[in-house]
């Protein structure tokens, strides 16, 4: 697998694989997940794909099967700035405006949405290498750019299989349960930067949890 990152700016560079990866998101997401969000029958977009945006996708063979987008807390773009901002702001309907104890409006923090991986990959091996290389990207963008650490909202699970790869994942406030989805969230954080450790791998099938950080128009 490999791990490739770029704004929109950018995006002719690398073929149809922003597509492709808002294909995959309208597959997971609307399909799969019945999440009310923008998209007709081939992508899903929201007002978070903007110019503010950077996005690191994972390919196999040339194909996307996972990706998610950053961009910086101090984002602004027409009447959105980034997703958890807003929520806390009481501009999106199934997030609480409680998510969050404050706004965060800083350079040296990130924020991740959209997480998501193909259902091709059936093996913890296939799934713990794409999450790395998805996170890893993500990471060094935010870095090259004076990151020092991320956040997202996103389900539980997300901060073990984090903390598996040696990032320092922590939660920050108390879980919600999405009345969307029925799985619970809460806003995690983690440094840039990840402790060199070796991810334990199976090669066995495995049930797949989503994970993914919601969203709401």
């Amino acid at each position: 697998m490999d791990n490739i990152t770029f704004k929109l700016s950018d995006l002719h560079i690398f073929g149809s694989a922003f597509f492709d990866f808002l294909a995959l998101r309208k597959h997971f997401f609307v399909d799969l997940l019945h999440w009310d969000v923008p998209h007709d029958d081939k992508f899903e977009m929201d007002q978070y794909d903007n110019p503010q945006a950077f996005y690191s996708l994972v390919l196999d063979r040339g194909r996307v099967v996972g990706g998610a987008r950053a961009m910086p807390t101090t984002a602004k773009w027409g009447a959105h700035s980034y997703m958890l901002r807003d929520a806390v702001k009481g501009q999106l309907e199934d997030i609480p405006a409680d998510v969050m104890l404050s706004e965060i409006v800083q350079p040296d923090i990130w924020e991740c949405t959209r997480l998501v991986m193909s259902e091709t990959l059936t093996t913890h091996a296939e799934r713990n290498e794409c999450l790395s290389l998805i996170v890893g990207g993500l990471a060094d963008v935010a870095a090259e750019n004076g990151a020092s650490s991320l956040i997202s909202l996103s389900p539980l699970p997300l901060m073990r299989a984090l903390r598996q790869l040696g990032y320092a994942a922590d939660r920050l406030g108390e879980p919600y349960e999405s009345p969307e989805d029925g799985r619970r969230y809460a806003v995690l954080t983690m440094p840039v930067e990840r402790r060199q450790v070796r991810v334990p791998m199976a090669t066995h099938n495995t049930q797949r949890a989503p994970l993914h950080a919601p969203q709401i128009e």
